[in-house]
């Protein structure tokens, strides 16, 4: 087996590499989108804290 039949999957390279990539998409919103709210979450918390430490 060649490394193009390889690429070309047997006929199905359309369908498998799709999927491949879909599923690598998914895995990477669902690692980077938490750290993005955990960022919102924290930046939102001191924004408050600060706003209370003034009001003292």
């Amino acid at each position: 087996m060649t490394f193009s039949q390889f690429l070309a999957m047997g006929g199905f390279a359309f369908y498998v590499w799709s999927a491949y990539g879909f599923a690598a998409f998914v895995v990477l919103v669902n690692t980077v989108q938490p750290i993005i709210h955990s960022r919102k979450v924290w930046r939102t918390l001191r924004r408050d804290l600060d706003r209370a430490e003034e009001e003292e």
